[in-house]
C-alpha cells in the first residue's frame, strides 16, 4: 500500500511542478490596452500601478492555491458597514481600487443642459471632468448646480447633477 501512496504523490508533485512551469507571466495592462483605451478608463498612473500589483498578485495567488489565504483575508475585513461601504482592511490585505476614494462635492461653473460623450464639466475646485458614458437631455437647464462625482470600482467615477438623475460615467482631464 505504501509504494501506491508514494507513486500517487510523485505523479501529483509532477503535475504540478509542469503546470507551474506552464502558467505564462503576468503582463501589464498597459501592453495589452491602446493609449486611447487607457484613457477612456481613466486610471492615474498610481491606480494604474496599484491595478496591475493586484492582478499580478491575483495571478500568482490563484496559481498556489491561495483559496484559505483570501478567505482569511475576506474575514479579516470584518463586517460590511452598508451596501455599498468601503471595507476597512489590514495595511497590505489588498484593496479595491476606488472603494477607499471619497465622493467630491462641488458646484459646476457653468449652466448645465445635459450631457453626452465628450462633455467637459468644469468645477469650481479647478476640476475638469470628461463625460465618457452617459447621455441626458434636461427639460430645463440647471444654472451652476452642486454636483458629486462619486467613486466607483476600478478607478471609475460618476458625476451626479441631481440624486434622482442617472449619472454620467466620467474621467478627470486636468
Amino acid at each position: 500500500m505504501r509504494p501506491l501512496k508514494l507513486a500517487s504523490l510523485l505523479l501529483l508533485l509532477l503535475a504540478l511542478s509542469f503546470a507551474a512551469q506552464a502558467r505564462k507571466p503576468y503582463v501589464e495592462i498597459e501592453r495589452k490596452l491602446s493609449a486611447q483605451q487607457l484613457q477612456e478608463v481613466g486610471l492615474s498612473d498610481e491606480q494604474l500601478a496599484k491595478l496591475n500589483r493586484m492582478l499580478r498578485e491575483a495571478e500568482d495567488g490563484a496559481s498556489r492555491g491561495a483559496d484559505a489565504t483570501a478567505a482569511a483575508d475576506a474575514e479579516d475585513a470584518g463586517p460590511q458597514v452598508g451596501a455599498g461601504a468601503p471595507r476597512e482592511r489590514a495595511p497590505g490585505a489588498g484593496q479595491f481600487i476606488g472603494l477607499n476614494d471619497e465622493p467630491i462635492k462641488s458646484r459646476l461653473k457653468h449652466d448645465v443642459a445635459g450631457w453626452e460623450p465628450g462633455t467637459v464639466f468644469e468645477l469650481e475646485n479647478g476640476q475638469q471632468w470628461k463625460v465618457l458614458k452617459g447621455r441626458m437631455s434636461l427639460k430645463k437647464p440647471m444654472v451652476k448646480p452642486e454636483i458629486v462625482v462619486v467613486p466607483g470600482v476600478a478607478g471609475r467615477w460618476f458625476l451626479q447633477v441631481d440624486e434622482d438623475m442617472p449619472k454620467a460615467r466620467v474621467y478627470r482631464i486636468d
